[in-house]
């Protein structure tokens, strides 16, 4: 049976039925998604969110910045 047929008859089940059928396939699937590694804090979670492949700003840079954002 195709993704596509198996589709077809799903969506011809009672409502009851379709519930029942969801259950079921989270439920095999719960194995899976259970993380692998311990669930980190919000810090390390962050821990290069802003890198880029450019250097950093030298502290003249950053003062020129400021000194613009101020004008």
């Amino acid at each position: 049976m195709t993704l596509r047929e198996l589709e077809d008859q799903a969506l011809r089940l009672s409502a009851e039925d379709r519930w029942q059928l969801i259950n079921t396939l989270v439920r095999s699937l719960e194995p899976k998604l259970q993380p692998t590694s311990k669930p980190k804090g919000l810090a390390a979670s962050l821990i290069g969110i802003a890198k880029t492949d450019t250097l950093p700003p030298t502290d003249e840079e950053v003062k020129a910045m400021l000194d613009q954002r101020l004008v």
